[in-house]
């Protein structure tokens, strides 16, 4: 098993062209968002969104928001199965969690009673919170969580990916606007299969060395 998850890892790899022909099946996609919805997060938080660009209107829609120098991601946005946003709430309030914690309670994680002691823990995130309220660096970063767990599914279930910082950011927010309705989307992932064109599949993986990275005490 150590050496499949090893395997998976090595093997997968950013891809850099679709084949609009093979679409991952969506027992598949269903699982990957199930790995998202499972994300680890500080306080259990959850200050996420992911918006499934997967219909023809909505690609298209996506695609029209590329400008320069983005144009060469637009064509992924196409070829491939889905697109996801990966959106989070940059004013994270106690309002909002407050939800999660009465979820906890109705999951069984936390029994009523204790709800007030579990509000407490909002403390970390004002301790992100500016004046104004924001907070998105922190809700941010709790995002990235989500798009690794999703590289490594990915890996794990033979389907390719490729992350788009790439995207005018603006341009998104603006299009999005209703499905977002306040969450800033600075991150999408391409998820399909790789064309058999795709240079990048055959290219050997380059990391640095263990011994340049860590650090053993």
């Amino acid at each position: 098993m150590n050496d499949l998850i090893l395997h998976d890892l090595q093997t997968r790899y950013t891809c850099k062209r679709y084949d609009p022909n093979r679409k991952v099946p969506e027992e598949k996609l269903q699982i990957l968002y199930e790995a998202l919805r499972l994300t680890p997060s500080s306080i259990n938080s959850q200050p996420w969104k992911f918006i499934v660009i997967a219909s023809d209107n909505a690609k298209h829609r996506l695609y029209n928001t590329f400008t320069e120098p983005y144009h060469f991601n637009r064509q992924h946005v196409l070829d491939s199965t889905v697109t996801i946003l990966f959106a989070h709430n940059p004013k994270y309030t106690l309002e909002d969690y407050a939800k999660v914690v009465e979820k906890m309670i109705q999951d069984g994680r936390l029994a009523p009673e204790k709800r007030d002691r579990a509000l407490q823990s909002f403390r970390f995130a004002r301790m992100h919170t500016d004046e104004n309220g924001f907070n998105g660096h922190w809700t941010k970063a709790q995002l990235y969580l989500a798009l690794g767990n999703a590289y490594h599914t990915l890996a794990r279930l033979k389907v390719d990916s490729t992350a788009l910082e790439g995207i005018d950011v603006k341009r998104v927010e603006e299009e999005f606007k209703g499905e977002l309705n306040g969450f800033a989307c600075h991150v999408a992932l391409c998820v399909g299969y790789h064309h058999e064109t795709d240079y990048n599949a055959k290219l050997p993986k380059s990391r640095l060395a263990h011994g340049s990275i860590f650090l053993h005490l």
